[in-house]
């Protein structure tokens, strides 16, 4: 039972660091799925539906 308390803790303990850091890497990730887009030849919005869609299934 104390096992499932320190995991509990290990991976609920901070929810508001969790979101941010999940902000973080999502408006990071916005100019890296345009970039790779371009260099593939196809339209931005391409890379920003799949890198949406990854996170998604992810």
């Amino acid at each position: 039972m104390e096992k499932l308390n320190t995991l509990k803790q290990d991976w609920l303990g901070n929810p508001r660091a969790d979101v941010m850091a999940g902000i973080v890497v999502a408006l990071a990730l916005i100019p890296e799925a345009i970039a790779f887009s371009l260099i593939a030849g196809l339209n931005p919005m391409v890379g920003l539906y799949a890198s949406f869609i990854i996170a998604m299934v992810i």
